[in-house]
C-alpha cells in the first residue's frame, strides 16, 4: 500500500523512512504484461499512451461512448447546424505536456490535434470599468501593464516573470513531475531553492512583493481558486499556475478541448490500445492487496496484471476497491462551480476567448466559497470559444462557457444550500449578473442551454460535487496528497492524487502512474525535458 493512503502526513513520514531507496521509486509488484485502465479521461489516456509505448498490452474501459472524462462533449443539433460544447476544462496550458504523451508513442501531436496560441490569454474586466488584456509575450504584457497601471507596475511585472520562472524550474522536476514516496525524498537543492524563492510563503504575499495595484494582483493570483484555496492561504508554489497560463501562454484546440482526448485516444488505438467504450466497471476483484480483474455492471470479468484507476480517487477507493474513505486521510474539497453552457444567437464584437469578470470583493469571495456561502459579489469566467473556432456553432452563432464558483456540497450544506431548490433562482442570478457586467441581452439570445450544478458533478462521480477535487492545502499538497500506489499493483491517476488539479497536472499524473508500472526510463525523461 502507498505510504500516503490511509495515513496522515505525520504517519506517512514515519512509515516511509525505512523503505525509501534514494534515486528510485516504488513500482508495482509482479507481472505487468496486461494493464487495464479504468477511465478514458486525460490522465487515463496519458497513462495508456505511455504504457503502450513501453510495450504493455493495454485495455481502456470507459463508461461513456467517447473518450475525455471531464473533458467531454455535448452536441446539440438545431436548425442550421449544431452547437458543440466542451463539458469540462476550457483553459489549455502547457501544450508540451500533451505533445510529450504523443512522443511516448513516437507520434507527433500535430498529426492528431491542431493547437493555436491565444492572444490575449485572458481579458480581465474590473468593477471600476477598466480592463486589462493578458499577453504571454513578456514585452507586450509589460507594455500593457504600464498602460493600465503605470511604469512601476510594469517593472514589477518583469521581476515577477523572472521570479516565477525560477520558481517553476525549481518546482516542476522535483515537486510536481515525479513520484514521491517520502517527504524525505524532497530534501535537496531544489527544496532549498523553493524555500528561498518563497514557495512556502503565502501566494498573496509573493504576489504583493511585485504588484501594488490590487487589480494587477488579482490577475496573477486568481489561479489559487484552481487549487481550491484563497490566495491568502495558498502556498507560493501555486504561483506557478499563473506562470503556466499568464506567462507561458494559453492555447486552444481546433474543435474544442474535447479534441485533445479524441486525438490522444486515436494515437493510442493506432498503437494497439483496446478501448471498451460504453462499459462501466462496477468493482475491482482483488485479494491480499493484489487486483486480478475488473468486473463490469454486465458481469463481465476483464483480467489484468496491473490496474490504473482514473475515476476520482475517493470514489475509486470506496466504490471500486470497496475500502472505507477513512483509509485515505480526511479530505477537504475545493469549491465547486455552477456551469452554464449556452448556444446563442447573440455575439459581442471584440470579445476575447476567455474573459474574467472581477467583482469588487476579493478576500470576501474566497471566504464565502470556502465557508459554504454563495458569492455575494461574484468573480466569474466567461469563455467564448467561437471567437477562435466559429465551427463550434451554426454560422453566425456562438458558444459560451460560463463558470460561477460555488461552495462544495459539504461546505454548502453547513448553510442549507440545496441545489434541488435553488438552481432555478440561481440561473436567474447568473443571467442578471452577466447582463450587469456587459453581456446585454445574454438571456434573450440563448437557443440551447446545459447547466451543471454541484449535485450534477457529484452524480458524474466527483466526490463532494467538486470538479477541482481535494483542495491544495498544505496537508494535501506534494507528498501529503493521497498517493497513487495501492496494494501490489493498483495505481491511481487524475486530479485527486499527486501532483494535483488542472490539465497539466493530470497529464503528468498519467505519466507518473505509468512509471509506477514500467519504472522510470531516464533516457525518455531527458527527452521529455529537452
Amino acid at each position: 500500500m502507498s505510504a500516503f493512503l490511509g495515513a496522515t502526513p505525520r504517519h506517512a513520514l514515519q512509515r516511509t523512512v525505512d523503505t525509501v531507496v534514494p534515486g528510485r521509486i516504488r513500482t508495482v509488484a509482479g507481472p505487468t504484461d496486461h494493464v487495464v485502465v479504468v477511465g478514458a479521461g486525460l490522465a487515463g489516456l496519458s497513462a495508456a499512451m505511455r504504457l503502450a509505448g513501453a510495450g504493455r498490452k493495454v485495455t481502456v474501459v470507459e463508461r461513456e461512448l467517447v473518450p475525455g472524462g471531464r473533458a467531454g462533449r455535448i452536441t446539440t443539433k438545431v436548425d442550421g447546424g449544431e452547437y458543440r460544447f466542451d463539458t469540462g476544462p476550457s483553459v489549455l496550458t502547457m501544450p508540451d505536456l500533451i505533445a510529450d504523451a504523443f512522443d511516448a508513442l513516437g507520434e507527433d501531436l500535430e498529426d492528431f490535434i491542431v493547437l493555436e496560441q491565444l492572444d490575449p490569454v485572458y481579458r480581465a474586466k474590473y468593477a471600476d470599468g477598466t480592463h486589462l488584456d493578458v499577453h504571454a509575450d513578456t514585452d507586450a504584457m509589460a507594455e500593457e501593464v504600464g498602460r493600465f497601471a503605470g511604469a512601476a507596475e510594469a517593472d514589477g511585472y518583469r521581476r515577477f516573470v523572472d521570479h516565477v520562472g525560477r520558481l517553476y524550474r525549481a518546482e516542476i522536476r522535483s515537486f510536481i513531475d515525479r513520484n514521491i514516496d517520502s517527504p524525505l525524498s524532497l530534501v535537496g537543492r531544489d527544496m532549498a531553492r523553493l524555500i528561498a524563492l518563497g514557495g512556502f510563503s503565502k501566494m498573496s504575499t509573493l504576489t504583493e512583493r511585485f504588484f501594488k495595484d490590487e487589480r494587477v494582483q488579482k490577475i496573477f493570483s486568481f489561479q489559487a481558486l484552481y487549487a481550491g484555496v484563497a490566495p491568502q492561504d495558498a502556498l507560493g508554489i501555486y504561483s506557478v499556475i499563473a506562470y503556466m497560463d499568464s506567462v507561458a501562454g494559453v492555447v486552444t484546440a481546433r474543435g474544442g478541448v474535447h479534441a485533445i482526448p479524441v486525438g490522444m485516444a486515436a494515437a493510442a488505438a493506432k498503437h494497439g490500445v483496446e478501448f471498451r467504450y460504453g462499459t462501466t466497471v462496477a468493482t475491482v476483484e482483488h485479494a491480499g492487496g493484489r487486483a486480478s480483474a475488473v468486473i463490469t455492471t454486465d458481469g463481465e470479468r476483464i483480467a489484468c496484471d496491473a490496474l490504473v484507476l482514473n475515476p476520482d480517487l475517493p470514489v475509486a477507493f470506496t466504490e471500486l476497491l470497496g475500502r472505507p474513505l477513512r483509509r485515505v486521510a480526511p479530505l477537504t474539497y475545493s469549491p465547486s462551480c455552477y456551469l452554464m453552457l449556452a448556444g446563442s444567437a447573440k455575439g459581442y464584437p471584440g470579445a476575447a476567448h476567455h474573459t474574467i469578470l472581477f467583482g469588487r470583493s476579493w478576500r470576501e469571495v474566497f471566504a464565502e466559497l470556502t465557508g459554504g456561502r454563495l458569492m455575494s459579489d461574484p468573480s466569474i469566467l466567461v469563455s467564448n470559444p467561437t471567437v477562435s473556432d466559429p465551427g463550434l456553432a451554426p454560422p453566425g452563432k456562438h458558444v459560451y462557457h460560463v463558470l460561477f464558483p460555488t461552495p462544495s456540497l459539504s461546505a454548502g450544506a453547513k448553510h442549507g444550500l440545496d441545489w434541488t431548490k435553488i438552481a432555478p433562482a440561481y440561473r436567474e442570478h447568473v443571467l442578471d449578473t452577466l447582463e450587469r457586467r456587459g453581456y446585454e441581452g445574454f438571456g434573450d439570445g440563448i437557443e440551447v442551454e446545459h447547466v451543471t450544478t454541484p449535485l450534477d458533478w457529484e452524480a458524474q462521480g466527483m466526490a463532494d460535487g467538486a470538479p477541482f477535487a481535494s483542495a491544495h492545502l498544505f496537508r494535501q499538497t506534494g507528498p501529503f496528497r493521497p498517493g497513487n500506489l495501492w496494494g501490489e499493483n493498483v495505481v491511481f491517476t487524475g486530479s485527486g492524487t499527486q501532483p494535483g488539479v488542472g490539465v497539466p497536472m493530470v497529464l503528468i499524473s498519467g505519466r507518473l502512474a505509468a512509471e509506477r508500472i514500467t519504472g522510470v526510463d531516464p533516457a525518455y525523461r531527458s527527452r521529455a525535458w529537452r
